[in-house]
């Protein structure tokens, strides 16, 4: 179970670490100290109904398949996890991205939320991410080790953009720097190989 709750997490949170619109939202909202805990909250739960909607929707959907098509699901996320995590290996060797942050004027609540809600719903790798490769692993488990996985998945977000929202200040300085970024990518990669060596073993293609 725990194996479960840790894997969850562990891959919820190497997906959504990466530096994009929605994160740089989060980051300059910290900075500014603009309505940092709703902004958090909002995209803590997205994610977390996203995940859910994923598990639930493909468990449901594939119900009677999963132990037919078990492998194929598993060889399938095995390498797109692979595809990923070489990405970012990639860039741990070559990005030389930096973090710029622009404080903008300050906005009412409403504005703020619905410029986030447009954020995280209109970028297609939000779904791509939570409900179809996160629902997809989520297959290898079942009964209450899948609840768990996607209760681990959901831990991360909620981890994630509080600690971005509140340690933003404190984050902005180091994150300036491309080798601050090479050894997050680092990171992520080997997650995500590790992920996806378990998965390929599940399925059958190791």
């Amino acid at each position: 179970m725990v194996t479960a709750l840790l894997t969850g997490f562990l891959l919820g949170l190497s997906l959504i670490v990466a530096i994009g619109a929605q994160n740089t939202f989060v980051l300059r909202q910290g900075i500014g100290g603009q309505h940092v805990f709703y902004v958090a909250l909002f995209c803590a739960v997205s994610d977390a109904l996203l995940i859910s909607a994923g598990v639930v929707g493909i468990s449901f959907f594939l119900n009677s398949f999963i132990g037919e098509i078990s492998h194929v699901l598993f060889g399938l996320s095995a390498l797109w996890l692979t595809g990923y995590g070489i990405i970012r290996l990639r860039s741990a060797f070559k990005s030389e991205i930096s973090l710029k942050i622009e404080i903008s004027k300050s906005k009412n609540l409403v504005s703020t939320l619905s410029t986030i809600a447009v954020l995280t719903f209109a970028n297609p790798h939000v779904y791509l991410d939570t409900m179809v490769l996160i629902g997809t692993i989520s297959q290898q488990f079942y009964g209450v080790e899948k609840f768990l996985f996607a209760l681990g998945a959901s831990i991360a977000s909620f981890v994630f953009f509080f600690s971005l929202a509140y340690g933003a200040k404190l984050l902005t300085p180091i994150m300036q720097h491309a080798i601050a970024w090479r050894v997050l990518d680092f990171l992520i990669a080997v997650i995500m190989i590790v992920i996806s060596i378990q998965l390929a073993s599940k399925g059958g293609w190791l």
